[in-house]
């Protein structure tokens, strides 16, 4: 089994050029990133990736507003059922010309109800069956997979749906690490298709920094659920399975009082998980990796 490490566009420049060659250079496989909105933004993305061969897992957020300037990953109230399933369907039908691995999408709305969640994803499946595309639903908060009890009964209600599994939005929302609901991350293991591995903690979906002696604790226990994961995966025959650091800077990192300055560098512990993760997968699968 083949581990694919991404990096994703939200880590670094806003310059592409400057995007995929700091992504070469420090070793990543690939990136993991929405679809430009714009033909000749598309069209150079496009190609970068066929030229350097880097892999790409298409991102799609359901639901929002992107003019707004603050919170605009947040869905919003106004926005229905349809307009959700109509963002996840624009990146769907991109996702093939791009050459995407498969589509993650943070998806739905935390304050549906279980049928407008039923309705939904049921949808969103039938769209994967019609288009061929893999769509992997990630677990993330303000979104219908916001906690493991909603995660685990949707999952039993739908076979086919797969994960994209970022656990550190789970320790906030439950405030604990979530080795209490070890049966629900088994479940979700068996239906993990991508791992976003951030380390989150009771109070935080990203601790300040996880090579600090502090977070040991919550290092140990998200690399316990990622193992799970890949333990689970290599079970299922899959040869290549991806993961994405997934350490941001706008409200995760935490900063300093008044200057605004950050307690510590993103990039710097994304390459520093990155390189961790490879070691640790390489260790659980020395003889097949």
């Amino acid at each position: 089994m083949k581990l694919l490490i991404l990096r994703t566009v939200w880590s670094g420049s806003s310059d592409l050029d400057e995007l995929i060659e700091q992504t070469i250079t420090a070793g990543f496989n690939g990136i993991e990133g929405p679809i430009p909105k714009d033909e000749s933004q598309r069209r150079a993305l496009r190609q970068h990736l066929r030229d350097r061969q880097l892999a790409f897992v298409a991102e799609a957020t359901t639901g929002t507003d992107p003019t707004s300037e603050r919170d605009w990953w947040i869905p919003r109230g106004d926005r229905t059922l349809d307009d959700h399933l109509s963002d996840l369907k624009w990146t769907v039908d991109q996702a093939a010309e791009m050459g995407a691995l498969f589509v993650s999408t943070m998806c739905g709305y935390d304050a549906w109800s279980w049928q407008q969640n039923v309705d939904f994803f049921g949808r969103a499946l039938e769209l994967e069956r019609v288009s061929g595309v893999t769509i992997s639903f990630e677990t993330h908060r303000s979104r219908s997979l916001f906690n493991p009890w909603i995660t685990r009964d949707l999952l039993q209600h739908f076979p086919a749906m797969k994960l994209t599994c970022d656990f550190s939005h789970w320790c906030v929302v439950c405030e604990r690490l979530i080795d209490t609901e070890w049966s629900i991350l088994e479940l979700c293991a068996q239906r993990a298709m991508h791992i976003h591995c951030r380390v989150g903690y009771a109070q935080h979906a990203q601790v300040t920094d996880p090579r600090a002696p502090e977070y040991a604790t919550a290092l140990a226990a998200h690399e316990r659920w990622w193992n799970l994961i890949w333990q689970a995966q290599a079970q299922q025959g899959m040869t290549q399975v991806t993961m994405t650091p997934e350490f941001l800077w706008d409200g995760y990192m935490q900063t300093l009082p008044f200057t605004g300055m950050p307690v510590a560098d993103v990039w710097e512990i994304t390459c520093w998980m990155a390189e961790r993760q490879r070691q640790q997968f390489s260790h659980v699968f020395s003889s097949k990796a």
